[in-house]
C-alpha cells in the first residue's frame, strides 16, 4: 500500500493543526512523546517536527508534504512546491508579521539607522539577507527565545520578531519601526513527490478538505420555517453564500428556508428574522464548506 509521509508542525500550531484535521475528517492521536502519531487513514504516515525545520525535510524528501510557515521557507531558502495557503493560528485571526522593534524612547526610526547596530532574532538568514540587499551593515545574533527582553536589557539594539496583535511588543515598552513580511501557514510538498500522481491526488485531497474546514470556522447554517406570505420579507433579510434554499412543506402554505451565514451576523440576524415572521429557527455548526 502506498503511503504519504505528512509533517505536522510541532509547537504553537500543533494543536490547532490536529483540531483542523479532525474537522476535515482525520483523527490524529499523539501517543506520549512519540514523533509518529496515529491517524485514522492507512495511506498517511504522520511525522511531527518543528515548523522551523519542516521545509528542509520536505525539500530533501524525508517528508512528502507538510505544514509550515511561509517565514521558515524563506529562512531556509527551501525549494519546495507550495500547494496552498492556509490561514490559521493558535492565537488570533490576525496575520503573523515579522517586524523590527526598538525601545519606545529609541532614536532609531529607519532601517538605515541600524547601521553598525546589533539585532537579535530567530529569523537569522532572512534578516541578514534583507539588510545585505540594502547595503546596511548590521550584526545579527540568533535568539533562542525571550527576544523582547534582550533589547529591553540593552543586550542588543533592536529585534526582529513575529507578532500578530503587537500586545507582547507593546507590553515590553517597544515600538515597531519596520515590517518585513506577513507570514501564513502553507501546505508544501516535495517536488518529486508532487510529480507522483497518487501522492499529488492525496495531497490535493488534504488541501481541499483543510481549506473547507477553515472556511467553515466563521460560518454557521440557519434553518427556519416561513409562511408563504412572509417569505419575501425573510429572504430580503438573509445573506447567503449564493441564494438561500427554499422548499415547500408537505400539505402546507409554509416553506422551509436554509442558508449559510457569517457567525458574526447571527446575534443580530435571528431577532430580525423572528420579527419578519420566521419560526422554528435552528442554528447549527459546520465542519466544512467546499
Amino acid at each position: 500500500m502506498k503511503k504519504l509521509k505528512f509533517g505536522i508542525p510541532k509547537g504553537s500550531l500543533q494543536q490547532a493543526t490536529i483540531n483542523l484535521f479532525e474537522k476535515s475528517g482525520w483523527k490524529i492521536n499523539i501517543n506520549g512523546r512519540s514523533y509518529f502519531p496515529d491517524i485514522n487513514d492507512d495511506t498517511i504516515e504522520c511525522n511531527i517536527c518543528r515548523a522551523q525545520e519542516m521545509s528542509r525535510y520536505v525539500e530533501n524528501g524525508t517528508i512528502d508534504a507538510g505544514l509550515t510557515g511561509k517565514d521558515w521557507i524563506e529562512e531556509n531558502e527551501s525549494d519546495v512546491a507550495v500547494v496552498d495557503n492556509l490561514i490559521y493560528s493558535k492565537r488570533s485571526q490576525n496575520p503573523a508579521r515579522w517586524v523590527l522593534a526598538v525601545p519606545s524612547d529609541s532614536n532609531l526610526k529607519r532601517l538605515e539607522d541600524l547601521q553598525g547596530k546589533k539585532i537579535a532574532t530567530e529569523l537569522v538568514n532572512y534578516t541578514r539577507r534583507y539588510f545585505k540587499e540594502r547595503n546596511i551593515d548590521v550584526k545579527i545574533e540568533f535568539s533562542w527565545g525571550a527576544t523582547e527582553a534582550k533589547v529591553v536589557s540593552g543586550l542588543v539594539d533592536a529585534i526582529v520578531e513575529v507578532t500578530e496583535t503587537e500586545s507582547t511588543i507593546r507590553a515590553h515598552g517597544l515600538k515597531i519601526i519596520h515590517e518585513f513580511m506577513e507570514s501564513n501557514t502553507q501546505l508544501i510538498a516535495n517536488r518529486e513527490s508532487y510529480k507522483d500522481p497518487w501522492k499529488k491526488k492525496k495531497i490535493e485531497q488534504i488541501a481541499l478538505l483543510l481549506k473547507g474546514a477553515l472556511r467553515a470556522e466563521n460560518l454557521v447554517g440557519l434553518k427556519m420555517n416561513v409562511s408563504e406570505k412572509k417569505i419575501e420579507a425573510v429572504i430580503n433579510i438573509l445573506p447567503s453564500l449564493n441564494a438561500p434554499t427554499v422548499a415547500g412543506l408537505y400539505n402546507s402554505n409554509w416553506v422551509s428556508v436554509e442558508t449559510i451565514v457569517d457567525v458574526k451576523t447571527v446575534r443580530d440576524l435571528i431577532p430580525r428574522l423572528r420579527q419578519a415572521g420566521a419560526e422554528g429557527i435552528i442554528e447549527y455548526p459546520l465542519n466544512k464548506v467546499i
